[in-house]
C-alpha cells in the first residue's frame, strides 16, 4: 500500500505530519509493500483558496491513501471521487500514523471534519491543524 502524508520536510519516517494537505511544502510517500519512501514536491502549493487540486499537487504519483493533519472540503471529495481514502493523522510522525494505521486506528475524514477559510471571519472545521 502506498500512503501519501503531507510534511514541512523529508525527514524520511521521522517526518512530522504537516497540520494541512494543500499547503504543505512536500509530501513523503511510503510503499508498506518494500518500505521505500519517496519524496514528492507539492506542484499545487500557491492555489487559491478551495482550489486545491490534489493530483496537481502530487504531481501525478499514484497512492493508495493520504493522511493528513486536515484538508479542505474541496480536496476532500476530489479525492474520495478517486477512490482514495483519506485518513485523520493521529501521531506527529509518518512512522506513528503507518502503525495506526495497520492496527485500524486511524479513521477516515468526512466532510464535516474538513478545514473551514482562511481568514475573514471563516472558522476552521473541528481539528483542523494548520500550520
Amino acid at each position: 500500500m502506498k500512503i501519501c502524508f503531507p510534511v514541512e520536510r523529508n525527514e524520511g519516517l521521522e517526518s512530522l505530519v504537516f497540520g494541512h494537505f494543500g499547503s504543505a511544502p512536500q509530501f513523503v510517500i511510503v510503499d508498506t509493500a518494500n518500505g521505500k519512501v519517496e519524496e514528492v514536491a507539492n506542484k499545487d502549493k500557491h492555489h487559491s483558496h478551495g482550489a486545491c487540486s490534489p493530483l496537481k499537487a502530487l504531481g501525478g504519483e499514484q497512492v493508495d491513501a493520504i493522511v493528513v493533519g486536515g484538508i479542505g472540503g474541496g480536496a476532500l471529495g476530489r479525492l474520495n471521487q478517486l477512490g482514495l481514502k483519506v485518513y485523520r493523522a493521529a501521531g506527529a510522525t509518518v512512522a506513528e500514523n503507518i502503525a495506526a494505521l495497520s492496527e485500524n486506528e486511524l479513521t477516515p475524514l468526512t466532510p464535516d471534519q474538513t478545514c473551514g477559510g482562511h481568514g475573514g471571519g471563516h472558522g476552521h472545521g473541528q481539528g483542523c491543524g494548520h500550520h
